[in-house]
């Protein structure tokens, strides 16, 4: 099994936490590292050629997903907006989260980096890394004498 670094990414809960230090600590005109809206799951899988990564982007335009490698790290960063039908306040309840996220993986040696697609339908994002050639398990035939 190949192992795929998950960078840690902030909870909301905890950046409500940290921005109180922030706001407290910080000079007028300062700014601080960004924190990001929401975080979109996503689905790890392996098998014998590849490892796919499906990120849940319901709402969102393929041109508002950015999908790179950069120093062995596969960064996803998107920005997700709902248009509000009305401004006159008439939400009881608003769970639907709207702006930037950011994901970032350490990627592991067995993926060829030449080979990456992304692949995005019906509100899923699919990464596939195809593995390098050499880390391939070769069947190897038993002959009988």
């Amino acid at each position: 099994m190949t192992k795929l670094m998950i960078r840690p990414t902030r909870l909301p809960v905890f950046n409500d936490f940290e921005n109180i230090f922030e706001d407290f600590f910080s000079r007028p005109g300062q700014t601080s590292e960004c924190s990001y809206d929401f975080v979109p799951r996503v689905n790890v899988r392996e098998t014998t050629d590849k490892i796919r990564l499906t990120f849940e982007l319901p709402g969102m335009d393929k041109k508002d997903i950015k999908v790179w490698v950069e120093n062995d790290m596969l960064n996803v960063t998107g920005n997700r907006e709902f248009k509000s039908e009305s401004n006159d306040g008439d939400y009881i309840r608003q769970e639907m989260r709207s702006g930037e996220f950011s994901r970032s993986f350490t990627l592991p040696e067995t993926v060829n980096r030449e080979k990456i697609s992304a692949d995005y339908k019906n509100g899923l994002l699919e990464v596939s890394l195809d593995k390098l050639e050499e880390v391939k398990p070769k069947e190897i035939e038993v002959k009988i004498s």
